[in-house]
């Protein structure tokens, strides 16, 4: 089966992305495109982490819900949880019912606003992009998860993150924009590339 397909509307774009509307549209407008504000990278984290062992269809699904429960993922908000409003969300169908992802969620809502006057959350995640590499072909040469995923974990955890292993963080790399892993030939690809471009000389690299 070809990894590039072309749909409906005759564009090009990676197989994943021509499924569902959720599907696809969240590969056309979201995925890839950098993500530079605090809330915004806290709620990719989220969705990484509560996607882990799913289906990213299901989180599709219940991404208006889960915003919904938890704040619209302003940090502020969610750092102010505690017992009672976890019990609350373990009983919320909306939401991905797991006690340890919900734990890391409030947990990582904490350390988010406590990074503010040393090095912010957008500062940190960005000054992980990786050099720019040759785009893959087939999702045989996509990887999932990278020298900078490792590192970049590593000091999330050091500041007080949970659940965010170099595969997950890998995965949040991808939906932000620190990579791009669109493959040669969807169309979506280039457009990405030119949003990175100009991300370039806000982030500086490490």
């Amino acid at each position: 089966m070809a990894d590039i397909v072309r749909g409906e509307d005759g564009k090009p774009r990676c197989r994943w992305g021509a499924g569902d509307e959720a599907y696809r549209r969240y590969h056309d407008t979201e995925w890839g495109r950098p993500v530079r504000d605090e809330r915004g990278l806290y709620e990719k984290l989220c969705l990484e982490c509560l996607q882990s062992g799913l289906s990213w269809s299901l989180i599709l699904r219940k991404r208006d819900g889960i915003r919904d429960a938890l704040a619209a993922f302003a940090p502020d908000a969610v750092a102010a949880f505690g017992r009672k409003e976890i019990e609350g969300l373990l009983k919320d169908p909306r939401v991905i019912r797991n006690r340890r992802k919900l734990e890391a969620i409030v947990r990582n809502a904490e350390a988010t606003v406590a990074m503010r006057d040393d090095a912010p959350l957008p500062e940190l995640v960005w000054s992980f992009r990786p050099p720019t590499r040759k785009a893959p072909r087939a999702y045989t040469d996509m990887v999932s998860l990278s020298e900078e995923s490792k590192q970049l974990a590593k000091e999330l955890k050091r500041v007080g993150f949970a659940f965010v292993g170099p595969t997950t963080v890998y995965a949040t790399m991808q939906a932000v924009g620190l990579v791009n892993d669109h493959l040669a030939g969807c169309f979506v690809r280039a457009e990405v590339e030119a949003a990175q471009r100009n991300v370039q000389r806000l982030f500086p690299s490490r």
